[in-house]
């Protein structure tokens, strides 16, 4: 799994390089659609006027404390996490004027408890990692954010639903993810997966333990 995750850090790197900080870095192919997995994400919050605190794994540049700030989110604490250092470099440099706590993290597991944990796109790229293994992997994240988020958590994954696979992307059942979920990590889960991307996001609150 270390192999996987060294080979991830050096393709968003890569992208960073080719494209800058803009949606194609992180595997985005507009900023319509990276806002739109955005706004399906950030469903989970519902007291976005209180201050609130972010966990934001696998953050990139730093885009969706963007999206969560110019939509009236009050974030006093992001808590960035990515593999990549040139990522988290230059989201250092596009967040400096964040009037709140910022913490960037060079890390693959979250050690900040925050209100809510979000992801996006994370769990997409496989590579070699077959998909019993991917699948156990993502099972072990999402129990850590719900470990670290008092209030709640959302993902997304591409969806089983597609009329083709690329051989290096992981595709998850959402059926079978909104059982695992609601079995295991929380009391309140919703599924949406009526938005125009080959994709689903899932937001929980009130985990079980």
């Amino acid at each position: 799994m270390d192999h996987t995750l060294k080979k991830i850090s050096d393709l968003y790197t890569e992208n960073l390089s080719e494209h800058g900080d803009r949606s194609k870095a992180v595997g985005w192919p507009t900023p319509e659609s990276q806002e739109l997995r955005f706004e399906k994400l950030t469903e989970v919050i519902i007291d976005k006027d209180k201050p609130l605190s972010i966990n934001d794994y696998g953050c990139g540049y730093g885009a969706h404390l963007d999206y969560l700030l110019s939509n009236g989110v009050n974030v006093k604490t992001y808590n960035g996490y990515d593999l990549s250092e040139e990522m988290l470099d230059n989201a250092k440099n596009r967040l400096a004027g964040f009037k709140g706590e910022l913490n960037l993290f060079q890390a693959s597991e979250i050690s900040t408890k925050a209100d809510y944990t979000f992801v996006s796109g994370t769990f997409n790229v496989r590579f070699e990692s077959n998909d019993q293994e991917w699948l156990e992997f993502i099972k072990q994240k999402l129990a850590m954010m719900n470990q670290f988020s008092s209030k709640g958590f959302s993902f997304n994954l591409l969806s089983k639903y597609v009329d083709w696979e690329e051989p290096h992307l992981f595709y998850g059942d959402p059926c079978f993810w909104f059982d695992f979920v609601r079995s295991n990590l929380a009391r309140r889960v919703s599924l949406l997966h009526d938005y125009p991307l080959f994709e689903w996001t899932i937001f929980a609150r009130e985990g079980l333990e």
